[in-house]
């Protein structure tokens, strides 16, 4: 990968106060904000003992890869195709495929941080317990990372124009949020709904998560749906993608 295309998409990455806020403030304010509810702190026996904003940790967590992923990447790789700035770089010696992995870097940084700050957040402010599986916890969240970007260059593959790139990105980005827990947690879901939620990217990631946290392995089902919808979207991706 050329460092001088990571360091300019690095630096044109920190121009968009939009980007910063959603990927990187949003997922930690939404925390905030949902642990000053009050009945957010009391301990629950529906949910094993654990509190709601303990198990709202790791939906904030995935929420970053989301918006990054199926949001601002797209809208950046898109825009690119479209004003031919990807044609005009075939022509040089530096490779189209240099930029992608410098989003793709930039991008996968930001909702590491994004995810690194929700948890401090979340142990600081609402003595949150950090993983105990910390291992475990953080092989499911590279995973979740990869899978999110793999989905993004989907979309980037589909979409010939930025309108397309936002419209396919709004109408995946809401069902993914809704496998991630944003509305109900994957714990307080129906047994039947959890199970088919946990072979989705993000509700398989959520599990993960969750049981990392606890102190328990991912668990190989988990990881191994994350890791399959990785290579499945990579790959589709990579048939579809063109540069022009």
């Amino acid at each position: 990968m050329n460092t001088a295309v990571l360091r300019t998409e690095l630096r044109l990455f920190r121009r968009e106060p939009g980007a910063l806020f959603w990927i990187l403030l949003f997922p930690t304010l939404l925390l905030v904000i949902l642990g000053s509810i009050p009945g957010f702190r009391h301990h629950e026996a529906d949910l094993g003992g654990l509190r709601t904003i303990d198990v709202y940790v790791p939906v904030t967590v995935l929420l970053g890869m989301i918006v990054g992923g199926l949001q601002s990447m797209p809208q950046t790789l898109t825009g690119y195709r479209e004003r031919g700035i990807l044609r005009r770089m075939s022509a040089t010696p530096v490779r189209p495929s240099a930029l992608l992995s410098a989003q793709m870097v930039v991008y996968g940084t930001a909702a590491l941080a994004s995810a690194l700050c929700a948890l401090l957040v979340g142990r600081l402010a609402f003595d949150v317990r950090l993983p105990k599986q910390g291992f475990g916890y953080l092989l499911a969240l590279l995973l979740a990372i990869l899978a999110a970007l793999a989905l993004g260059a989907v979309v980037s593959a589909l979409s010939r124009t930025t309108k397309i790139a936002g419209a396919i990105g709004s109408a995946v980005f809401f069902p993914m949020m809704f496998c991630a827990g944003v509305w109900i947690p994957v714990n307080s879901m129906p047994d039947v709904m959890a199970r088919i939620v946990g072979y989705t990217p993000f509700g398989a990631a959520a599990e993960a998560l969750n049981r990392a946290a606890a102190g328990n392995w991912p668990g190989w089902t988990h990881l191994g749906v994350l890791a399959m919808w990785t290579l499945l979207l990579t790959g589709a991706a990579s048939r579809w993608f063109r540069w022009e």
